[in-house]
């Protein structure tokens, strides 16, 4: 840094310490720059990152004084815009602290099922969505006729052996037929070609396909077409979400009200222009 520095001039009228390089109008001093380089950093990489600062910190200069020469006065106050940024930030903290601190998060399952039924034409489907079963094994894999008989059964023993097989020797799978999935999603994993996938769901429930190396095994336990109602069950984060949404705008509605309120209780305002002033 010292190398660099050395031929540098003296403080000029806008600053302090060692000038270290002149954009135009604008000047860069020693004190500006002797922080930015970490401690310990050897010779060769402090000059590198000095060097880097200072040809950036030339051309943000020259842009900022190029704005300057080019834009009018009003343009060019920015005082206005900064207040309004700076009081939006303000109000957003504020607002944030106090969602943190009084905002109910719990969210009852009858909330869940009033909003469900009275919004029920609002949650259409735009994908078709299935309840499934399924598991990828290895070709390979042992006890795979048993695996054929487990995976369409409803049996309560046969689907606690097909979670212990699953766990063993599937590559993936899925046994959660009480959720619901996007069909897409599954057929990201399974090599199956068709062009209409609602007739597909329509017309399959047990489905065995395989591949060069895998064997997939699907039982569709149930499913739901696009542009269909969407079960409550598929919504529920949603509608949740939805909830608490509403509870924080009428939270940080009652806030701005209550202030508004006690000020007016405790005659903090003061307004001077009414009907009769105006010419």
């Amino acid at each position: 840094m010292l190398l660099l520095v050395s031929c540098g001039n003296k403080a000029g009228k806008n600053g302090s310490g060692q000038v270290i390089a002149r954009a135009d109008k604008a000047t860069l001093y020693l004190d500006n720059v002797k922080n930015i380089i970490p401690h310990g950093t050897s010779s060769k990489d402090s000059l590198e990152l000095l060097k880097k600062y200072i040809d950036n910190w030339v051309r943000e200069a020259l842009v900022i004084q190029k704005a300057e020469d080019n834009l009018t006065d009003i343009q060019k106050d920015v005082e206005k815009q900064l207040e309004n940024y700076r009081n939006s930030l303000i109000t957003y903290a504020y607002e944030k602290e106090l969602v943190k601190q009084k905002l109910d998060t719990a969210v009852s399952n009858d909330e869940i099922e009033k909003y469900y039924n009275s919004n029920e034409s609002n949650f259409e489907l735009k994908d078709n969505i299935i309840k499934v079963i399924y598991i990828k094994v290895s070709k390979k894999a042992p006890g795979i006729e048993k695996l054929k008989n487990w995976y369409k059964s409803d049996n309560p023993k046969d689907r606690i052996l097909l979670a212990g097989y699953c766990r063993q020797f599937a590559e993936n799978f899925y046994l959660d037929d009480n959720s619901w999935l996007l069909f897409d999603d599954l057929l990201k994993e399974i090599p199956i070609q068709t062009y209409n996938k609602e007739l597909f769901l329509q017309n399959n429930r047990l489905v065995e396909v395989s591949d060069a190396s895998s064997s997939y095994f699907l039982n569709i336990k149930g499913f739901k077409i696009r542009n269909s109602t969407s079960p409550l069950s598929f919504e529920r984060d949603n509608i949740i979400k939805i909830i608490l949404n509403k509870r924080k705008l009428q939270l940080i509605t009652k806030m701005k009200n209550d202030i508004y309120n006690d000020a007016v209780n405790n005659k903090k305002i003061e307004i001077y222009i009414n009907d009769k002033s105006k010419k």
